[in-house]
């Protein structure tokens, strides 16, 4: 194996800007800021969530970012600053630097993911059975 995860983690971290819990709870109000939530739904379900979090599941997030993409999400060309979570920081690493380099700015991600951000106190809301279309 060339690169393990543990040196894409490294190599991840080392490029983009990492908030902890506490930092990224600062950002929760600001309306300039988006929470990309990159759990798997079952795990939003169970676990909860950051509120006015949006959800983008971790396999979408490339084609959801890009312009071209007949999946693209207007959310993301709004020029906002946009903090990736999932549920320890290993995903939200490395789609904070796929994110990155594809060319979306600011970017962010927090360290420890969700597993931190509840273990500090800071505010969750229920997650909810989606509803079949």
């Amino acid at each position: 194996m060339k690169k393990g995860y543990r040196q894409l983690l490294d190599e991840a971290n080392a490029e983009i800007e990492v908030v902890s819990p506490e930092e990224a709870a600062g950002l929760l109000e600001d309306d300039g800021t988006i929470f990309v939530d990159l759990r798997d739904p079952r795990e939003v379900e169970r676990d909860g969530k950051i509120p006015g979090a949006r959800h983008v599941t971790r396999g979408m997030l490339e084609f959801w970012i890009d312009p071209e993409s007949p999946y693209h999400k207007p959310f993301f060309g709004s020029g906002k600053t946009f903090v990736f979570f999932c549920a320890g920081g290993w995903r939200s690493a490395l789609a904070t630097k796929t994110a990155q380099d594809m060319g979306l700015t600011p970017v962010k991600h927090i360290l420890g993911g969700y597993t931190a951000w509840k273990a500090a106190g800071l505010p969750v809301e229920p997650g909810q059975k989606k509803k079949a279309d």
